[in-house]
């Protein structure tokens, strides 16, 4: 049965090192949670480092400077890993050998990814890659909206980087949809999709290396398919975040519920909370 656990002080003593989900954990992508800082805080002061592991599709210094535009403190955290990061890795991989013409899905403000890279943008019928960094327009979209691009993209047996595996997110009291929708929807269609974050294995192998190498690492997430799914791969330690993207799923919120959807989902927990709190 899962614990259930008022703050990270009571199972803190037993970890040496936290790797912990930013939005809908630390943030809300419009402010940050106040007792989550502390609560990162605290850690950092007591017992290791935190490494904060997002599957934004940003470079981590992106993702750094919105967390201080929310109001997440540097002081909480000792780096960041992000998707954006692993992704862009890998397209700097494949344009080095030659020009790659690529074909992009997702918002202007997600390009950096792609700056300095031997990339040329084209459209689905010139490409040889896709890349998925999210929807134009979350805020209005959804993954209907772009089912004739995906149908071509299939007719071309393209393959689809997606560097954010997310499904939705809360961006305030709105739900939004990410890439990895138009990932699960591309792959319904036969198409061929490689993952850049939670909950693949690489982005942890990464967190990891920058929180040291610990011996007893906390995973902190509120996503049951991305955060804790991808620590039981990694065979590390996880404490769910209730009140986060599973939102009314997780109601009401006792052992047996979340035992219910973690069995739906075939993964575990070492303990949850319904916020991150000291």
């Amino acid at each position: 049965m899962t614990r259930l656990i008022a703050g990270l002080s009571e199972i803190a003593p037993a970890h040496d090192a936290l790797i912990c989900d930013v939005w809908g954990v630390v943030h809300n992508g419009h402010e940050a949670y106040p007792a989550a800082i502390e609560a990162l805080t605290q850690f950092r002061k007591h017992h290791g480092p935190v490494v904060l592991l997002t599957n934004a599709p940003r470079m981590p210094s992106e993702v750094a400077a919105q967390c201080a535009g929310y109001g997440v403190s540097a002081e909480c955290y000792d780096a960041i890993v992000s998707s954006g990061g692993a992704s862009r890795d890998d397209l700097a991989a494949r344009a080095a050998t030659g020009l790659l013409s690529l074909y992009y899905i997702g918002p202007d403000k997600d390009l950096a990814v792609m700056e300095g890279l031997d990339i040329a943008r084209t459209g689905i019928t010139e490409a040889d890659l896709a890349f998925c960094t999210g929807l134009v327009d979350d805020l209005t979209e959804t993954p209907a909206d772009y089912a004739d691009r995906l149908a071509a993209m299939r007719a071309r047996d393209l393959t689809m980087i997606c560097a954010n595996p997310d499904l939705v997110v809360h961006r305030g009291p709105q739900l939004c949809y990410c890439a990895g929708s138009l990932a699960r929807a591309y792959e319904a269609l036969g198409g061929k999709v490689v993952y850049y974050g939670k909950p693949h294995l690489p982005v942890y192998e990464a967190a990891l290396a920058a929180a040291g190498n610990p011996k007893k690492p906390l995973v902190i997430g509120d996503g049951v398919f991305t955060d804790i799914l991808g620590a039981n791969r990694a065979g590390l330690d996880a404490l769910f975040i209730a009140d986060g993207v599973h939102g009314e799923e997780v109601r009401p919120y006792t052992s047996e519920r979340l035992d219910a959807l973690f069995a739906k989902a075939g993964v575990n927990a070492l303990a949850a909370a319904p916020r991150l709190q000291w």
